[in-house]
């Protein structure tokens, strides 16, 4: 569980941030990124951004599928990264991380880790 504590808490706060910005926002989530794409300092700083995103995406689905995932149980993370960048890598560690930790639990018990519909 301590693996889990770290990402959690990012993810909450992270995440609770980003709704409280947008709540607040005076224009769009696109037209923030087309404005910060206008400009190549802050346009360098997406790119950046986007390039550790796509990284990061890489390594969740290999990852997934090390741990005998599908594909698609990965597609939602992708997706939230493709939109939120942090909050996909994130929900991804903390669930990795509760699904190890039920998984020793059983070992522990002396049954097998199940594994349940789209999260094979």
């Amino acid at each position: 569980m301590k693996s889990v504590a770290l990402p959690l808490i990012a993810l909450l706060a992270f995440a609770g941030y980003t709704v409280s910005v947008m709540l607040q926002a005076e224009q769009s989530l696109i037209d923030f990124g087309i404005s910060l794409m206008s400009r190549p300092d802050t346009a360098q700083v997406v790119i950046d951004l986007y390039l550790l995103a796509t990284l990061a995406g890489i390594w969740m689905y290999q990852d997934a599928r090390k741990r005998g995932w599908s594909a698609l149980a990965v597609v939602p993370y992708l997706l939230l990264t493709a939109v939120f960048v942090s909050i996909g890598p994130l929900l991804y560690l903390v669930v990795r991380g509760f699904r190890s930790a039920n998984a020793q639990l059983r070992r522990r018990n002396g049954s097998d880790p199940q594994r349940v519909g789209f999260l094979k």
